[in-house]
């Protein structure tokens, strides 16, 4: 079998930032899947998955109701290795384009301190696995280490 894509990415030498992982054609539109690496693989502790999940539901609440993103956003969610969260998004854009955005999600995950939006029996299958302090810690890390201060060394992949 080939090798998918996103397994050809030296994962080594991969950083925490913002990539484009892969452009599809479906109709006449672009969907755009963008890799959010939050943590450096293979060299930092991955994330446990009760932030994980709470970081799906809040960034999935948030991009839900965003006025420009809300009907282009297709998925968000977690990636197996726990290092990151993969963003699907209808249109063609680049790792650049969606710098303010990924920002302002993460400053609402940051300091966020309600109730989960669908952390109930009724709404989630798993609504007890949650960990917001350390959703607010990881969104912070993530803010203060890449997003603030991004380049094009976090915007496009490491050859």
């Amino acid at each position: 079998m080939e090798k998918i894509t996103s397994f050809t990415i030296d994962h080594l030498k991969l950083q925490p930032g913002i990539y484009v992982s892969r452009k599809d054609p479906v109709g006449d539109c672009v969907v755009t899947t963008f890799d959010l690496r939050m943590t450096s693989p293979n060299e930092e502790p991955v994330m446990n998955t009760a932030e994980v999940h709470t970081i799906e539901h809040l960034a999935a609440t948030y991009l839900r109701n965003d006025p420009q993103y809300k009907d282009k956003t297709l998925y968000f969610g977690p990636m197996g290795c726990r290092t990151g969260f993969y963003l699907l998004l209808t249109g063609d854009y680049e790792s650049k384009d969606i710098v303010g955005l990924v920002t302002a999600l993460f400053e609402f995950i940051r300091d966020y301190k309600d109730e989960v939006p669908g952390a109930s029996p009724k709404d989630c299958g798993n609504y007890l696995d949650m960990n917001l302090g350390m959703a607010n810690y990881l969104a912070k890390k993530y803010l203060d280490q890449v997003l603030y201060q991004i380049d094009d060394s976090r915007l496009v992949y490491p050859q």
